[in-house]
């Protein structure tokens, strides 16, 4: 007798221990400087009743009580109460000075009349050069930031029909690029957008007659004709962009380089960041010229000028879009949505990272064309960390998750999880691993007529698919717009209270 089993299928492969960066506190909820503040308002309160003056000690006890109670009052957002008042507080502001309103053109705020870009990208300015293979390729300067954006765009084919184990390599391959970035000289951040929006049937046409034979069989002819008439009215158009953003100082404390430098540096490291995106699944990657780049950016403040762009290139005429000409013509920020010419959009930031562990495939819903809306754009962002600073960081991040686990009669099970996490990623960096800080931002764009709750229903239900925590960016969803564009602005940068100092609270 003979028997026969079958072969053993491999287990998908998952991903995830990521955490969020933290610094220990005696309290939960209270970071580095809040148990600071604590301290150091039990010291001066014991002073003073030492000095027998009580009413000042109560005072100071009362103004460190409550001052406690607002940093560690959070949301399910980890947002403090604090925060939130602040924000509160400056919106209010600058809506009541009409810093909320902007018009370009020939009314607006603009001597010469022109359509500049609103808010944090109005100092942006745009140069151009050429790589070692003569493609043009944009350079976006930010004097505020004193930094230079390339934007290459990318044409992924995506997930159909393509076996798991070449979507693992491309996972791996995406995870190499991301440590390789630490090591990258100069670079400050890296994003990538992808785009998706309604498909012009000006687009399509001129794909298939570009590829159309004059001795063509009848037949295929009226098939092409067929799908020019009927395909166009439910296909999507996706796009994809990675930004990346050097500073002009190569290291700490070097002298700041002209821009001539730059444009010349970065023209040399040009094929090597397309081939080695190539080599993550992205498709063919090409650097975006100054043109393609003001389209791209000018389509999003005004997404009906989409069709006009589209037949331009369909009948081969050329448009000479300038960047002083991008920008909307009014735009209003209000509380939770942002007003821009033909559109309104809105902006949500993820709270919280995918839970637990999860497959490659984790964001296909939240990425995938929505036809209720004019455009969707998700960005992700990445700040790569250099690994000089990568061992103190998962030192760190040990030291405090096993200070949770210790300081507890009971630990949590969220924080034994965390201390197991951050054990596992010391270990993966001493085998070589790298470390990079990761967000995103995903913006929907609709026109007046469409019902915005319906719409953020829609990408609140998509986001939990993806198993991941959103919030709309209340009180600066026109900053949260720019910075979701291949622009390469980096809000950490523009905060009113610095990063540095928010992060150990």
């Amino acid at each position: 007798m003979t028997s026969a089993t079958e072969p053993r299928q491999a287990e998908p492969r998952t991903y995830g221990n990521w955490n969020r960066p933290s610094t220990p506190g005696l309290i939960p909820g209270l970071g580095m400087i809040g148990t600071a503040i604590m301290f150091s308002g039990l010291v001066l309160m014991i002073m003073f009743i030492m000095a027998g003056n009580w009413v000042i000690a109560i005072g100071i006890l009362a103004i460190t009580g409550i001052t406690l109670l607002l940093i560690a009052a959070k949301d399910i957002h980890g947002r403090s109460l604090a925060g939130r008042i602040v924000v509160i507080a400056a919106w209010k502001h600058g809506h009541a000075k009409k810093r909320t309103i902007y018009q370009s053109g020939l009314l607006g705020i603009s001597n010469q009349g022109e359509h500049r870009l609103p808010g944090l990208l109005a100092p942006m300015r745009l140069y151009e050069g050429h790589d070692a293979a003569h493609r043009p390729f944009a350079v976006v300067y930010s004097p505020q930031q004193h930094t230079y954006t390339i934007v290459i765009g990318t044409s992924p084919s995506g997930e159909d029909l393509v076996d798991a184990d070449q979507i693992d390599l491309w996972v791996a391959r995406w995870g190499r690029f991301q440590a390789d970035m630490g090591d990258e000289p100069g670079l400050t951040s890296f994003s990538v957008t992808v785009e998706t929006a309604p498909a012009t049937s000006a687009r399509l046409r001129r794909e298939v007659e570009l590829n159309m034979v004059n001795d063509a069989q009848p037949f295929s002819v009226a098939v092409l004709k067929d799908i020019l008439a009927s395909y166009p009215k439910g296909s999507n158009s996706v796009q994809a962009y990675v930004a990346l953003t050097y500073s002009d100082m190569q290291t700490a404390g070097s002298r700041r380089r002209r821009r001539d430098e730059m444009i010349g540096d970065l023209m040399t490291r040009m094929p090597h960041l397309t081939a080695a995106l190539e080599a993550t699944g992205a498709g063919a990657c090409t650097p975006l010229g100054a043109r393609e780049l003001c389209e791209t950016i000018r389509t999003a403040y005004d997404p009906a000028v989409c069709t006009q762009f589209d037949d331009m290139h369909a009948s081969g005429e050329r448009d000479d879009i300038e960047w002083e000409e991008c920008g909307p013509v009014a735009a209003r920020n209000n509380w939770d949505h942002y007003m821009h010419d033909s559109g309104i959009s809105v902006t949500w930031e993820m709270t919280e990272a995918p839970r637990g562990v999860v497959h490659a495939n984790v964001l296909t819903r939240l990425l995938a064309p929505q036809h209720d809306v004019l455009r969707k754009r998700v960005t992700l962002l990445y700040r790569p960390i250099s690994p000089a600073r990568t061992p103190d960081i998962v030192e760190t991040d040990a030291r405090t998750a096993d200070f949770a686990v210790n300081s507890a009669d009971k630990p949590s099970a969220r924080a034994l999880r965390r201390q197991k996490a951050a054990r596992q990623t010391a270990n993966e960096e001493a085998s070589g691993a790298g470390m990079v800080n990761f967000g995103m931002l995903a913006t929907v764009t609709m026109d007046h007529e469409r019902n915005r709750a319906d719409v953020m229903a829609t990408i609140d239900n998509l986001a939990a698919s993806a198993r991941i925590r959103i919030r709309p960016v209340y009180g600066s969803q026109s900053s949260a717009f720019a910075a979701c564009l291949p622009l390469g602005l980096n809000l950490r940068q523009h905060l009113m209270i610095p990063a540095e100092f928010t992060d150990k609270l």
